[in-house]
């Protein structure tokens, strides 16, 4: 009898620490396997690398832990040669899901050729990958993906170290340098991927990195990049500059006059772009104040190249938000709303009346395909098994938006470093980083336009993730592939 009951103590001890367990991921591990993938024929065996590394506070502990997966590619004779990719995505608060299981690694969604989800979700070899030419390290930031601040919540959590963008570039430049140092990738040329936010950040890492980490890269590529010097100001150029991508939905859903719907895209794109920079910017800085003639030409020139009617345009003084435009374009030709990152995705609200879509069609369609394809990936393909919640988008607001000076970031950065040059890449169906802001932020980093050859723009027939239709895919990633191979220095001295 006595032992009975010693017994079941200690079975009740033991159910009691092992339902006791909190679901924390380690602090610092790492898991190894071994793949391989066929990139333009040739087959790539590679090794990855998921786990966990800590940012380090200033008396040397950890104060967050990042998830992240590492890509090198098996058999290199000299890897201080080999590029080092170094990957983020945006949000703020997005984990780097996206351009790691639809864009540049060695495995993709299952999805169909236009990005639309199909059953049942996973992820196949993605044969455009550019892990032929370049390792590659994805990154999430605290508290998104897997990672997490320590502790994970409450008032010991000092937030001011992470959930702003100038806290988020400084401590990811600090935990980048440990990084490379443990990966023993000093010696290789480095190249920055960003996309939305991740366009400001990686911009502003670019100088964090050199000054206070002295750390040079050859490349920051710009993926779909949010320009907050636009996104988040009001004024005449923050209102006109959507009408190009105005344009380009547009025709897309045929919803433009016959003029420019027969035309190619291509071909109607630079007529808008120019109107925009020369007409209608002048025109909107007069406010108020604009002759009432000029004003019905410039509403009726603008339902031109909107497929938006006249009258709305006039309501709105000549203003048009993203999100009427999203809500109304088709409201007469099948009530259907368009996307919001990419606005080729129909939705379908209550009514038809309305200022904003009831939701972001887009955006649905991809959480579909991308959060079981992710869970499953991690887990089960790379052996990185947890009951940790993967965030596709996690808990970082309120973001503290303050003295946000990426474009000069980018600036500086370039003009200390001979060796950097700037790669945008965005799709002309995007309607939250549109293209035409990409190249108004291209345009405006480097007033003096005496760096004006180091950057280069690249369009796609899609929206915010470009690479989700299969035809851009393989041309996003081709685009990423010769920048590369372009900008390696090849011997070539750092000096003007």
């Amino acid at each position: 009898m006595k032992n009975y009951y010693l017994l079941t103590i200690l079975l009740f001890s033991f159910q009691s620490t092992l339902f006791a367990q909190s679901r924390k991921l380690p602090v610092d591990t790492v898991v190894t396997t071994q793949h391989s993938v066929t990139i333009k024929g040739s087959t790539i065996n590679y090794t990855a690398q998921t786990g966990t590394q800590p940012v380090w506070d200033e008396n040397g502990d950890p104060i967050a832990s990042l998830h992240y997966t590492y890509y090198t590619k098996n058999n290199v004779k000299d890897r201080a040669a080999r590029p080092l990719l170094i990957s983020f995505n945006g949000g703020p608060g997005s984990g780097s899901v996206w351009m790691h299981l639809a864009y540049t690694g060695p495995r993709i969604l299952k999805i169909d050729d236009e990005g639309y989800p199909i059953q049942p979700y996973g992820v196949s070899q993605n044969p455009y990958s550019v892990l032929d030419v370049t390792d590659i390290v994805y990154v999430n930031p605290a508290n998104t993906g897997y990672s997490r601040t320590i502790p994970e919540s409450g008032e010991k959590v000092d937030r001011k170290k992470f959930f702003g963008i100038n806290a988020d570039i400084k401590y990811l430049a600090e935990w980048l340098n440990t990084f490379v140092t443990r990966n023993n990738r000093w010696r290789s040329p480095k190249y920055l991927i960003g996309e939305s936010y991740g366009g400001p950040r990686v911009m502003g890492l670019s100088l964090e990195l050199q000054n206070r980490q002295w750390m040079y890269l050859n490349g920051v590529i710009l993926v779909s990049p949010a320009d907050y010097k636009i996104i988040r100001n009001e004024g005449p150029v923050a209102e006109a500059i959507n009408l190009p991508y105005y344009t380009a939905a547009a025709w897309h859903h045929k919803a433009l006059p016959a003029a420019l719907q027969s035309k190619d895209l291509l071909d109607i794109l630079p007529e808008s772009e120019d109107y925009t920079i020369n007409t209608l910017i002048p025109a909107l800085a007069k406010g108020g104040f604009i002759n009432e003639n000029e004003r019905k030409s410039i509403a009726e020139k603008m339902s031109y190249y909107s497929g938006l009617n006249t009258k709305d345009i006039l309501d709105q003084n000549l203003s048009v938000p993203t999100s009427f435009f999203w809500k109304n374009l088709l409201k007469d030709k099948g009530g259907f709303t368009v996307g919001r990152l990419d606005s080729r995705y129909l939705g379908m609200d209550k009514q038809l009346m309305g200022m904003r879509p009831d939701y972001n069609s887009e955006l649905t369609s991809w959480l579909h395909s991308f959060t079981p394809a992710i869970n499953y990936y991690l887990q089960e393909e790379l052996k990185f098994k947890t009951d940790v919640k993967y965030n596709m988008f996690g808990p970082v607001h309120p973001w503290d938006n303050s003295n946000e000076n990426t474009r000069e970031n980018l600036r500086q950065a370039m003009a200390q470093n001979p060796y950097l040059n700037v790669l945008i890449q965005s799709g002309y169906y995007d309607g939250a980083t549109t293209y035409f802001n990409a190249k108004y932020l291209m345009w405006q980093v480097d007033p003096s336009g005496r760096m004006k050859d180091r950057f280069s723009f690249k369009g796609y027939r899609s929206g915010h993730m470009m690479y989700l239709r299969k035809e851009d895919l393989e041309k996003a990633n081709n685009d990423i592939r010769d920048f590369i191979n372009k900008t390696l220095t090849n011997g070539k001295s750092a000096k003007y």
